[in-house]
């Protein structure tokens, strides 16, 4: 199949593997990108820059195949070292970054001036219009349906992701609820080049979690996350567990005078011991509405060659069949 994603970004399947916490290492990122699709190695999950780079030694290991680095712009009380992360992702002859979070103009010049490919996720069309007009060549644009962070205008992707095509010039991919082939054949229909997921890809043989993460994932329904942290303005769905539920009383008893150190034990840190040591009510992690449509646990190249040959199936015969009858 190809779109100007598969073109922009030189790959196989417009399939993109979103950045994920703890999730996105060298094996996850090689996994996506040998199986056709766009693999990512998630920067800021590496401590310092010369971690990064090393992560991406260990990638180029794995796979021939393009695969792109995620790094996130949030507030926070020491920020990292953003000019060493892009010095190792330039030196490393990556040439496919996903963005997330704040404003990247001040990574872009040199990305732009070492050929690097930047898509930024967005959770709105303004937002997609202002990465547009500093320079980003192409965009994910994020439904209210994902997992981790979802803005706060909850517009869901059946009208976030016509509104992108009304408005946009660069190419997009949808993101949130993105788990199969009707995922991605629907995302193609309202507009999109493509489809990033991540949720799904956690519960894939290949993902670098604990075996835990994965069955809670299979176990879940598409009414099992939760949205936490509204009264910070910084929404984050997650899946339900006992720490998640702690956060929701505290947000409602404390009310408007919560503070973030009142939730701290059970955001701060918590990562490592979910995603690789499976205590799974340890703290927050995020997980989509999507996975509600999980129901194996597959190879990565199951996964997508799944994908692809359903797709076709959709587009094929059963979209076909409706004209010519």
């Amino acid at each position: 199949m190809k779109t100007r994603i598969t073109e922009l970004f030189g790959i196989e399947h417009p399939i993109i593997q979103g950045g994920m916490h703890f999730v996105g290492f060298a094996e996850m990122a090689a996994a996506v990108s040998n199986a056709g699709g766009l693999g990512i190695v998630t920067g800021l999950t590496q401590p310092t820059p010369a971690d990064l780079a090393n992560e991406i030694t260990r990638c180029r290991e794995m796979t021939d195949k393009p695969f792109g680095v995620n790094l996130t712009f949030l507030p926070a009380l020491k920020a990292p070292d953003y000019p060493g992360y892009v010095k190792a992702i330039i030196d490393g002859g990556i040439k496919s970054v996903e963005t997330a979070g704040n404003n990247p103009a001040q990574v872009l010049p040199p990305l732009k001036e070492a050929g690097v490919k930047v898509i930024h996720k967005c959770t709105s069309v303004r937002h997609a219009l202002k990465a547009q007009s500093i320079g980003c060549d192409a965009v994910s644009v994020d439904g209210f349906e994902c997992g981790g962070h979802p803005g706060e205008d909850d517009i869901p992707n059946m009208i976030l992701l016509p509104r992108a095509a009304d408005e946009l010039d660069i190419p997009f991919v949808a993101s949130g609820g993105m788990a199969d082939a009707r995922s991605l054949v629907a995302s193609l229909a309202m507009g999109a080049e493509g489809m990033n997921m991540a949720t799904r890809f956690i519960a894939t043989k290949e993902a670098p979690v604990h075996e835990n993460v994965k069955q809670a994932i299979l176990a879940a329904s598409e009414r099992d996350t939760r949205l936490i942290m509204r009264p910070f303005r910084n929404t984050e769905r997650v899946l339900n567990n006992a720490a998640v539920e702690s956060i929701l009383e505290k947000e409602k008893q404390l009310g408007d005078a919560i503070k973030f150190e009142d939730i701290i034990d059970e955001v701060g840190g918590v990562y490592p011991r979910i995603m690789q040591k499976g205590e799974m009510d340890i703290g927050a992690w995020s997980c989509g509405m999507v996975a509600g449509l999980v129901y194996d646990i597959p190879t990565v190249q199951e996964l997508v060659d799944r994908i692809m040959a359903e797709a076709e199936q959709i587009i094929r015969g059963r979209l076909e069949g409706f004209l010519a009858a």
